[in-house]
């Protein structure tokens, strides 16, 4: 039989048989019809004159039959909406969930409450500072000009920093985040216009709605053009989350690419950092690199196998009171050219790939991770910030670095599960439909050989280009930042075995650290700068306070102090510790 319902949000239609449970039928209307709500307040008015309103739990244990209903009758229901907060546990009869019985708060939590915690959170000191900042480009006084001094015209009043001849005229391909969400708001939300506030973002969104208010049955049952996604046309990203990756020393690559020489096998790691203003593109965004966690990790020499990554809180946490953060990834990808001047093969080029399919998903798995929140989108977040770092050889046979980032649309794609890598690297695959999964048509734009825009069907594969963005990458002049990478009175913090390189022989131990602390050879005679200097190294203060528990919390916060600060008095406190004695002891 046929059950309606109607409530707020529209109306509702339910297949059922008679002796099914109506706690049974509710649990199904809140997973697959109704929008997301608190299922403790939902009560049902039922059919006819004596029906009257009764709680969710109280009908919830008799059968359709035993309700007396019948085929087609209608029934209201009244709900709140979900604050977002819900415990989990809960059944749609308000006891306790059972096997047999879905948890609705546990599905709100999942979808509908993830979002709400997005948009109530805040973003970044530094995309503040940008929002408030208008990012004009200024312009001198030229040849065109026929005022004074102190007049302006049409010819040398400043630029918006989304202008597309200034793009041109200084070779930027994207432009800044912040400059896009600027152009974007001077179109939808007028000043002058004086209309209501539009959000100017919003995240893709490729999935079927299976919560269509339509009242038909969910995909793979029912489909109709309120709940089925649009068509896709892929087109190459104009803008970019971060223009900029510096590295603060060229030592802690120098050390990432030393595994690769020694073993000539290939490895990845985790980049720290933090991020900062870009002043070389109108509102730009820098991401600055100050350490290298490699992971545990089983290494090829044609790839690499990621292992459990236990300590992942523990890095983090150690970062966040560095004040630092995951930023991104860097890999290398790297064969000797055989002619033994240490020259390498040229693999990522303009007629191979940059980033391989398999490469784009895996930055795309990062980026989901790490997202990026932003008060000018519906949701409260929009794509990510963290970038993917390659180290290959470039033309000239040099190890050279390139940075990327997945596109927003991959970001889409691949949370509605539409593709998958292909065994050609420059294609990106495109999954069949199955029950479970709807595949929308599917285009990329791209202009042709007489400058004209055309569109393709993307179907079986299409070039992973248009899921790529690319940014630029550099070293400061001088090597700074947080961590030294050479001294010349002290060991190089490179010198220290970098954790999880055990296959190279390398391995952090009470024996290496007596070996690299100058101050266990000589106790009574240390120099502050020089403990400073082999203290100022992530793999050394990991393996600390991360790799054994000789050293308290207390000493933690003392060594992470002289690292920020790099004061040699605050270092000499940590030497004086109990805990710092017990180490030298041992």
């Amino acid at each position: 039989m046929i059950i309606r319902f109607r409530s707020k949000d529209g109306q509702y239609r339910l297949s059922c048989e008679g002796d099914t449970p109506f706690q049974d039928v509710l649990s199904e209307l809140v997973l697959t019809k109704l929008p997301p709500m608190d299922p403790q307040t939902l009560s049902v008015t039922m059919p006819g004159p004596d029906g009257g309103e009764r709680s969710a739990g109280e009908v919830g244990t008799q059968t359709v039959d035993g309700l007396g209903l019948k085929n087609g009758d209608m029934l209201m229901l009244k709900y709140t909406a979900s604050s977002g907060n819900e415990g989990g546990g809960q059944s749609i009869s308000g006891k306790g969930s059972v096997p047999e019985s879905v948890g609705i708060s546990k599905v709100i939590d999942g979808s509908a409450a993830s979002t709400s915690a997005r948009a109530a959170a805040k973003q970044s000191a530094l995309d503040d500072e940008l929002d408030r900042d208008p990012g004009l480009i200024p312009r001198k006084r030229g040849p065109l000009c026929k005022h004074t001094d102190k007049g302006m015209c049409e010819y040398c009043s400043p630029l918006p920093p989304w202008d597309r001849e200034y793009q041109a005229d200084h070779n930027i391909k994207h432009l800044s985040f912040h400059a896009y969400v600027d152009e974007l708001n001077a179109k939808v939300n007028k000043k002058e216009g004086g209309s209501s506030y539009i959000p100017p973002l919003k995240p893709s969104d490729f999935a079927i709605n299976r919560r269509c208010p339509a009242g038909h049955e969910p995909w793979p049952k029912g489909i109709c053009s309120k709940c089925q996604p649009s068509a896709i046309t892929l087109q190459r990203q104009e803008f970019r989350m971060v223009d900029h990756v510096e590295f603060e020393n060229s030592g802690m690559v120098n050390n990432f690419i030393n595994a690769w020489r020694l073993s000539g096998v290939q490895r990845v790691g985790l980049l720290l950092g933090r991020y900062a203003r870009y002043d070389k593109i109108p509102l730009g965004i820098k991401v600055q690199v100050e350490a290298i966690y490699e992971f545990p990790q089983v290494d090829r020499e044609d790839g690499l196998v990621l292992q459990q990554w236990d300590d992942e809180h523990q890095v983090e946490a150690l970062a966040d009171e560095l004040g630092l953060q995951p930023v991104g990834v860097i890999f290398s990808d790297l064969s000797d050219a055989g002619r033994g001047d240490g020259s390498v093969i040229c693999k990522r080029h303009l007629r191979s790939f940059f980033l391989s399919s398999l490469e784009i998903l895996f930055a795309v798995h990062w980026q989901l991770k790490y997202r990026n929140r932003c008060k000018w989108s519906e949701t409260g977040a929009f794509s990510s910030k963290f970038v993917t770092c390659v180290v290959s050889g470039n033309s000239s046979g040099k190890i050279d670095i390139n940075a990327y980032q997945a596109a927003e649309s991959a970001e889409a794609l691949v949370t509605a599960d539409l593709v998958c890598a292909s065994t050609h690297p420059d294609q990106m695959f495109i999954k069949p439909a199955t029950p479970d999964r709807y595949v929308p048509d599917i285009f990329y734009q791209k202009i042709n050989e007489y400058g004209l825009q055309v569109k393709h069907n993307a179907k079986p594969s299409f070039p992973v280009e248009f899921l790529l963005v690319s940014l630029t990458h550099g070293f400061p002049e001088k090597d700074t930042g947080l961590f030294r990478t050479t001294d010349a009175t002290a060991l190089a913090p490179s010198a220290f075995p970098v954790e999880n390189r055990e296959y190279l022989g390398d391995h952090a131990d009470l024996r290496t650290l007596q070996t690299y602390f100058s101050c266990f050879h000589t106790p009574s005679n240390t120099d502050p700068d020089t403990f400073l200097a082999e203290l100022s190294s992530f793999h050394v203060l990991f393996f600390l306070f991360c790799a054994n528990s000789v050293l308290s919390d207390a000493d933690r916060r003392v060594a992470v102090r002289a690292v920020r600060t790099q004061d040699p008095a605050v270092a000499v406190q940590l030497l004086d510790s109990d805990g710092f004695k017990t180490l030298q002891t041992l």
